[in-house]
């Protein structure tokens, strides 16, 4: 669901008008509930999702906010998920990640070193550290959230639609919508 969610983001944020962005990210600490096919709040039918659903699944409000970040600072962030690097014992959280963007990490690597920058991709080519790249997050993101602290050293910050709306907005376009693909991070021992 993580992966559906940060494809609903980035859809959101893509025009230029709205951001520019071209990769989001999801915490796992802000998806409260799985959507189920024979879940009946109303009148619907099994399978369609209804806002008071998605609102089950994303209940904080929280806005999108686009954002400026290095290549440097993306790896920093994945990095970040990790504990010894930004995340105390036992709490790892691995963001998910919006289509066309892709990386590998090691289970046995030291903290701090688990992701191979040569495998951070956005649409097949590795990014560049000095590069300048659009990000979507969520407001509690943006903030350093979840020990997610380089993601408040983003910048052209623009704020963007509440990240439910971004969600419903996204199901009435690609209705119905399939579960994310789950191929986006692949972890090496």
């Amino acid at each position: 669901l993580g992966d559906v969610i940060a494809d609903a983001q980035l859809a959101n944020t893509a025009p230029a008008s709205e951001g520019g962005a071209v990769i989001a990210f999801m915490n796992p600490g802000g998806i409260r509930a799985d959507f189920s096919y024979n879940q009946i709040s109303g009148s619907e039918q099994p399978g369609q999702v209804t806002y008071g659903e998605m609102f089950t699944v994303q209940p904080f409000g929280n806005n999108l906010v686009t954002l400026n970040l290095t290549g440097a600072q993306i790896d920093t962030l994945l990095e970040q998920q990790f504990v010894g690097c930004a995340q105390p014992a036992n709490a790892q959280k691995i963001l998910q990640v919006s289509n066309g963007f892709t990386y590998t990490w090691s289970q046995s690597a030291p903290a701090c070193g688990k992701v191979d920058p040569a495998s951070i991709k956005l649409n097949g080519v590795t990014l560049d550290p000095n590069g300048t790249y659009r990000v979507t997050v969520n407001s509690f993101l943006a903030d350093g959230g979840d020990n997610f602290a380089v993601l408040k050293e983003g910048t052209n910050r623009l704020g963007g639609a509440v990240d439910t709306d971004a969600l419903e907005a996204y199901f009435v376009t690609n209705s119905p919508v399939a579960p994310g693909p789950m191929n986006r991070i692949t972890v090496a021992p």
